[in-house]
Parts: structure tokens; C-alpha cells; sequence
């Protein structure tokens, strides 16, 4: 695994080795994070014969790098999705939305997942009156749907942070933070006692349709036959499927760790467990973990990084919210992709009979990751089962090639509008 505090903390992986010999099933996944271990998970327990296959090993990518924020919302606010989507599919995907983070956390008790789950809420913090009226607003839409939230004043924000630098927020209740790489081998474990069988270092490198089955040639050399497929591939997505890769732009997400807090520091900076971010168009988001570490994500640079000195801008972020840190050091750093969709919506397609993917989280794939795969599962299972996510064709952005530079030219912008914004 990839260095990062999660892969120095997790309880050890379950064995997944190679696929060792050719196997028929009735549900081939590729991808073990979140989505397709959900997935499998879920399928299994209905029944079905579930074969899961990771290029690397189960929660190599984002599911095992990200902040572990379990966050049940989507870059769409309520009523946003109701104008976009028409009342009753708008409304079925806010539920399904809502109840993203019950089902992590249902998932986490009913199986016993050893992976530090804390229900403390998620708190979004602005810098400016307007921008907090834009979050009371959102705040208001939810209340509205009955669903436990609050609207933060600027003294109850810089009570519950420890800081004074916001002009106020609002706590999502639903919301919770978790040990992702712990997480994701959890549901592995899961997976394989319902009786799926997930296999890392084993990649696809062909699909292709054979009669009424789906047939998969893989780089440890034995193939699957399945009568569906399921590719959840997010932030990794290479070119199995024409096209898939360039509906996606995969931006690099970086954190950073301090070493356990002591003193007032302990018991002052985010004494309710929540989760936090930021209100800006390049937002910060910070949390603590079980053992009291403090950590700071954000934006990063297109390219992996090379060494402490790519993270100085999350180390300067957080000193400048918490001055009083002074020359605290940085016990861990590391980094991962996630994917960003056009829309910010998560994308399903379904271009072949049998055939279906289910990707694109914009950095909520926690919570979202795990309700869409229970919900692909039910559909596969059962294509009359009610589906609140919309299914789309596969539309590459245009110009996808230059990526790297529209991520570049977008961190610039926003960086700006950030700083005027914050006048």
C-alpha cells in the first residue's frame, strides 16, 4: 500500500491473492474500493456469485487515502437536484443521499468493521457573512426534509473548531468520520464471508462480449465469464472501456498529519469529533483522528508528490488556522486521486446489455461510494428495482488530453476567486 497514516494504522489486510484459476460467476466487479466491495457485499448476500478483481490490492486508491469524512451530500444542494432532475427523481436521489451515511455506518456495526467510526457530524465553515447565508440556506433545505442539521453562528463555529477565522456554518448530523483504509478492508472481510471472492494484483486488461456472457482477460493469465460486469474504477480509471477515462478529470487531493495533540490543543481544537471544511471554490477540509492527530487535505498539483516540500501549502493552511500550533511537525503526508465528473454528480452508464459503471464521487466517495454500490447491486440483481441515481451515455470532456492543464488553469482561477472572496 501506498505510505499514509491510514496504511501505518489499519488492522492487516485480508488475503486476496492473485486469481489463480479461470471462474464463472454471475457478477464480475472490477475495481475493490468502496463502490464495487459495497457491491459484491451486497450481491452476495442476495445470493449471486460475485467475483472481485483489483489491479492493485482492496483500497489501494481513494478508498484508502482519503480523509475519511463520511458525508452525505452532493456538490447539488436539495432543491438544486429537484430543478435539475424533476420532483421524483430529485427527491428519490436526496433520500438516497441522506441515508448514504446510515448505511456506512449500519454496514460498520453489523459486521463488526474494526475502523475508528465516530459520529460526530461534519461541520462547513465560511469565511464571510455570505458566504454562511449560503449555507444556512442549504441548512434550511434539509431541515425541511426533517433531517438533523444546524445552522452555526460565528461563536458556536469557533467553539466547536477552536478557531476564530469563520464567520459561521452549518453541522451536518448524518455525518461521521471513519479509518478509510480500515473501511475498506472491513468490507472485504464482508464481502468474502457472504461468499464473494476478491483477488488483488490481478487487472483486466480485455472485456469482451461472448454470447450472452461477458468474458475478462486478466494479467495473472486465468479470465472470468460473468453474465454482468461491473466496472467501479473512480479516480484509476484506465482504458478498458472506450472512453470511460475521459468522462473523468482526476485531480490530486493531499493531506497532512500531525503528530497527537496534547495540552489545551487536545481539548479545544474539534472536541466533538466533527469533521470540517471550508466554504471556498478550493476547499480545506480537516479533522481529528482517533489517536488525536490533526489532520489538513486540500488541493494539490497534478502530479503525484516528490517529497515534503509539495505539502507546505496544507502545512501553512492549517498553522493559519491554528497559530497557536507554532512549529508542531508532520508525522505523515500522502496523497490520491480523486475523480471529478463535469456535472458533479456521480455518473452511471450502462452502454451494453450487462454491462454497468458507477464512478465519479468529486471527493464524497465515503459515504456515496457505498450507497451506489448497494444500489448498482440491487440492480443488477433486479432491473425493476427502483434506481435513484440517473443512468447517462458516456460523454469524454473535450480536449481531455489537456487535463493537466485545465486542472491547472482551474486551481488558478478559483485560487483567485478565493482570495477576493475572503476581503
Amino acid at each position: 500500500m501506498p505510505d499514509s497514516l491510514w496504511a501505518a494504522t489499519a488492522p492487516p489486510a485480508p488475503p486476496t491473492p492473485p486469481l489463480a484459476e479461470d471462474v464463472k460467476c454471475d457478477v464480475l466487479v472490477i475495481g475493490g474500493g468502496y463502490t464495487g466491495l459495497s457491491a459484491a457485499l451486497h450481491l452476495a448476500e442476495g445470493g449471486a456469485t460475485v467475483c472481485v478483481l483489483e489491479a492493485q490490492q482492496p483500497g489501494w486508491g481513494a478508498s484508502g487515502r482519503n480523509g475519511g469524512q463520511v458525508n452525505p451530500t452532493l456538490k447539488h444542494d436539495p432543491d438544486e437536484l429537484v430543478r435539475l432532475l424533476g420532483p421524483a427523481q430529485g427527491e428519490a436521489l436526496n433520500h438516497a443521499v441522506s441515508r448514504s451515511a446510515d448505511l456506512v455506518f449500519d454496514l460498520i456495526a453489523r459486521h463488526g468493521i474494526d475502523c475508528q467510526p465516530v459520529r460526530g457530524g461534519w461541520l462547513q465553515a465560511g469565511y464571510t457573512d455570505e458566504a454562511v447565508a449560503g449555507m444556512h440556506a442549504r441548512a434550511r433545505q434539509w431541515t425541511a426534509r426533517g433531517e438533523p442539521v444546524q445552522m452555526l453562528d460565528r461563536a458556536e463555529t469557533a467553539r466547536r473548531l477552536g478557531t476564530d477565522a469563520f464567520a459561521g456554518g452549518w453541522l451536518d448530523g448524518r455525518a461521521g468520520a471513519l479509518q478509510p483504509l480500515a473501511y475498506a478492508r472491513g468490507l472485504v472481510r464482508a464481502a468474502q464471508a457472504a461468499g464473494a471472492r476478491v483477488h488483488g494484483d490481478t487487472q483486466v486488461l480485455q472485456l469482451q462480449r461472448q454470447g450472452r456472457r461477458w468474458c475478462a482477460r486478466t494479467s495473472a493469465g486465468p479470465s472470468v465469464q460473468a453474465d454482468q460486469v461491473l466496472i467501479a474504477t473512480n479516480g484509476y480509471t484506465g482504458a478498458l472501456w472506450p472512453g470511460l477515462k475521459q468522462t473523468l478529470l482526476t485531480a490530486n487531493s493531499f493531506i497532512v498529519a500531525t503528530p497527537p495533540l496534547e495540552g489545551d490543543m487536545a481539548t479545544r481544537i474539534l472536541p466533538g469529533g466533527e469533521t470540517a471544511s471550508t466554504s471556498q471554490r478550493l476547499l480545506l477540509y480537516f479533522r481529528r483522528d482517533a489517536q488525536g492527530r490533526l489532520l489538513m487535505g486540500g488541493r494539490g498539483h497534478f502530479a503525484d508528490p516528490s517529497g515534503p516540500a509539495d505539502f507546505a501549502h496544507l502545512e501553512r493552511s492549517l498553522r493559519l488556522l491554528y497559530p497557536e500550533l507554532g512549529d508542531v511537525g508532520f508525522d505523515y503526508r500522502w496523497a490520491g486521486r480523486i475523480a471529478v465528473t463535469r456535472d458533479f454528480m456521480p455518473h452511471v452508464h450502462e452502454p451494453a446489455p450487462g454491462l454497468c459503471m458507477a464512478l465519479g464521487y468529486n471527493g464524497r466517495g465515503v459515504a456515496m461510494g457505498t450507497s451506489l454500490g448497494r444500489h448498482v447491486a440491487a440492480r443488477l440483481a433486479d432491473r425493476a428495482a427502483p434506481f435513484p441515481f440517473p443512468v447517462s451515455p458516456i460523454v469524454p470532456l473535450p480536449l481531455h488530453g489537456l487535463q493537466r492543464f485545465y486542472i491547472a488553469a482551474g486551481v488558478a482561477w478559483y485560487s483567485l476567486l478565493d482570495r477576493l472572496s475572503q476581503r
